[in-house]
């Protein structure tokens, strides 16, 4: 895997800017999470390095939710996005042909996975799922892995409940995205919700990354005025993803981008990543599967 990288990295080395056959400009789509200014100023670095790299323009869409994005890749208005577990399984079920995924953040302890976390305000003396019985809970967006996909299934294994509001919580909300998740429980607009992060590292630093990461970054929340009270199995990381019609030029040299990042620019990748990262890893189809069958579930 490593000669992989290697191969990857030193092809980036040997190209030259030019036109990218067939290509007119490259579009990247930025999955919801954050507010919008914020996720165009992480990621135009990459967008710069791209338009070095290809020779062509590069622009960066950030909708308002995940399947903006999701659209835009099956529509063929974007090119490569950095998605959730869940949002691939949605674009293959949609199109099996409509993208490939490529490569797959790394966490500093080497492997790929993250977690859901759920997590309360301090001074509302929630600490476990069982002291939320009857109160607001808060997912993020509906094509969230983490916000809410794999909390959606494994929560009503512990509780013997439903999600529906009335059921064991008294509400349950949908906020928009993780963002937006993490500032309604800071605010008391709901007395909790869930996000995603790494699970590693300090929890006062939001953990070494994620969104709570990322909204510790920004000045958004303490995480000393919150408390986590409940966290899911592993989940994988989502993957890289790129348009299959792409020209092969083309992804070879993206792919060869986004592997030597982390090296080449390390703070670049830093907000691409949405943290730290020990690096990227090529991933393929395979891995998402058991995410696919648990998306088919729910829509059943």
């Amino acid at each position: 895997m490593k000669k992989v990288l290697a191969a990857l990295v030193a092809s980036t080395a040997l190209i030259t800017p030019a036109f990218a056959e067939g290509v007119s400009e490259f579009r990247i789509g930025i999955l919801g999470g954050e507010n919008a200014q914020d996720r165009l100023n992480s990621y135009q670095c990459l967008a710069d390095k791209t338009t070095e790299l290809l020779g062509v323009e590069t622009k960066l869409f950030a909708p308002a939710d995940y399947n903006g994005v999701i659209q835009g890749l099956l529509g063929g208005t974007i090119d490569m996005a950095w998605l959730g577990a869940s949002g691939y399984a949605k674009t293959f079920l949609s199109d099996p042909e409509a993208v490939e995924p490529i490569l797959v953040k790394v966490n500093q302890d080497g492997g790929y996975g993250y977690f859901s976390i759920g997590f309360a305000r301090k001074d509302a003396e929630i600490a476990n799922l069982e002291d939320m019985q009857g109160k607001v809970f808060g997912f993020g967006d509906p094509n969230s892995t983490s916000g809410y996909l794999i909390p959606s299934i494994e929560i009503p294994e512990a509780t013997g409940a439903t999600m529906d509001s009335g059921d064991y919580f008294g509400e349950v909300k949908f906020t928009g995205g993780h963002e937006q998740t993490i500032v309604a429980v800071a605010n008391g607009d709901i007395d909790a919700g869930v996000t995603w992060a790494d699970g590693l590292g300090e929890w006062e630093d939001g953990f070494n990354s994620g969104a709570l990461r990322k909204a510790v970054d920004a000045g958004l929340v303490d995480m000393n005025d919150l408390v986590q009270i409940w966290q899911s199995k592993p989940i994988p990381e989502g993957p890289i993803v790129l348009r299959k019609a792409l020209p092969e030029d083309t992804k070879v040299k993206m792919t060869a981008l986004m592997a030597s990042l982390p090296a080449i620019d390390p703070d670049c990748a830093y907000g691409v990543l949405s943290g730290e990262a020990k690096g990227l890893q090529p991933i393929t189809h395979e891995a998402y599967e058991v995410i696919i069958e648990a998306r088919k579930l729910k829509s059943n």
